[in-house]
């Protein structure tokens, strides 16, 4: 061979000398058999050996931790079959083991050559600890994180559960609150209720009853005065004013009495059957006795006179509502009453052409005590509506009230005829 290219070959064999020892990676050649035939300084320095020749015709294993050794035997003979460039360890964690026994993680690349013996592999190692390190690190910070991460949304769940149940509480207690105010409420306008009743009953008693003690007063000593045969008329004038006030007195007591008993739960409807047209008839006549001078009381009926209700209940109902009206009407008025009677309903109806109620005195005509405010000056209690709602109600009837003032007054009551509770 001549001289020069002796040189040139010389002179690449340095050159490739030269990358090959002073590369800053590890590189390794390897023959078909698996055993090392080359190894760079890099590389030595990377497995702890000091001479290569440590190295040289020993399989590649030698440089692989010994529970790896099965597997990488059968890698190995496979990528010989087929050999090809490729980066390795993707996705994987590949050791190297030192001289000293150390482990430590290693990124591998390969790459192939052939020559006219044989097939050779070239392994380029990189020592990737540090890297490992700083990953490890950093996993173990994201686990630290995920961990906190998971804390901090247990807390928040924790929080959220409490802020629920402090909501509830507090809806809870709010409810209980406004339970408390609308009781607090209630009570109030009870006592008001109360208190108004309280007023409406003295000033009633004040007058009610002083009037009629004060007649039986004056005419008790009146009559002690009238001492002559001939005065005997002077003096049964006197006794019957006494006998009417006691009358009055009576009917008011009565009346207290009657709405104790409401009140108390006492009054019990008696149904029975009866001939309506005769009952309220026989009432008109009666109370025909003690109207005004001219006043007129006219009754008309129709349909059946058979019913069945509670006598008891509708004639006090009927005697207070005709009693009413005779006393807000004039002396010349005429009150009309109307009674009819079908399969279903029985319908009474007293008008008089009297004083009237004002719209404002309508919404209370059937509360304890109310008087409309042009009736101040007439007597009565203020109890005696109350008393006719409440037997109408008992008999599971309507009582509707209307008026005008200074054209008079309709009451109609509307009672269920139900034969069948006889």
């Amino acid at each position: 061979m001549p001289s020069t290219q002796q040189s040139e070959l010389l002179d690449e064999k340095e050159k490739f000398e030269a990358l090959f020892q002073h590369a800053s990676l590890g590189i390794l050649i390897v023959d078909n058999r698996g055993s090392i035939i080359l190894a760079n300084n890099f590389l030595l320095k990377q497995f702890g050996y000091s001479d290569a020749a440590e190295l040289i015709g020993k399989k590649i294993e030698i440089l692989i931790p010994n529970r790896f050794h099965k597997h990488h035997s059968g890698y190995r003979e496979n990528y010989t079959q087929h050999p090809q460039s490729r980066p390795m360890g993707l996705g994987m964690d590949l050791f190297g083991v030192r001289k000293s026994g150390e482990e430590f993680s290693v990124e591998v690349s390969l790459s192939n050559y052939r020559n006219k013996e044989a097939n050779f592999a070239i392994a380029f190692v990189n020592d990737i600890t540090k890297r490992k390190q700083i990953e490890n690190a950093m996993l173990q910070q994201q686990k630290e994180l995920e961990e906190v991460n998971e804390k901090v949304e247990n807390m928040n769940d924790e929080l959220e559960q409490k802020v629920v149940l402090r909501t509830c509480q507090l809806e809870e207690a709010m409810k209980e609150l406004e339970s408390s105010k609308e009781e607090l409420s209630e009570a109030l306008s009870k006592e008001k209720e109360l208190s108004d009743l309280k007023s409406r009953f003295v000033s009633m008693a004040s007058h009610e009853f002083r009037t009629p003690l004060s007649t039986v007063l004056s005419s008790a000593s009146l009559l002690a005065k009238y001492t002559q045969g001939e005065e005997q008329e002077k003096r049964d004038r006197h006794i019957q004013r006494i006998k009417s006030s006691v009358h009055n007195l009576t009917d008011i007591l009565n009346e207290f009495l009657s709405i104790g008993k409401i009140e108390d739960g006492k009054v019990v409807t008696h149904y029975s059957s009866f001939n309506v047209q005769e009952l309220l008839a026989s009432i008109c006549s009666e109370l025909q006795g003690i109207a005004k001078k001219e006043q007129q009381i006219i009754y008309q009926h129709t349909g059946d006179t058979n019913v069945c209700l509670d006598i008891t209940l509708l004639r006090n109902i009927f005697i207070n509502l005709l009693s009413n009206a005779i006393k807000f009407s004039a002396e010349d008025g005429v009150i009309e009453v109307t009674s009819s009677v079908d399969a279903h309903n029985i319908v009474l109806e007293v008008t008089d052409h009297g004083m009237g109620i004002s719209k404002e005195d309508q919404d209370h005509l059937f509360e304890r005590f109310f008087r409309a405010k042009n009736a101040t000056n007439i007597q009565g209690t203020g109890l005696g509506l109350h008393i006719v709602g409440k037997y109408v109600e008992l008999m599971e009837g309507q009582i509707v009230c209307k008026s005008e003032l200074e054209k008079g007054t309709t009451f109609t009551i509307t009672l269920k005829n139900d034969t069948l509770q006889a």
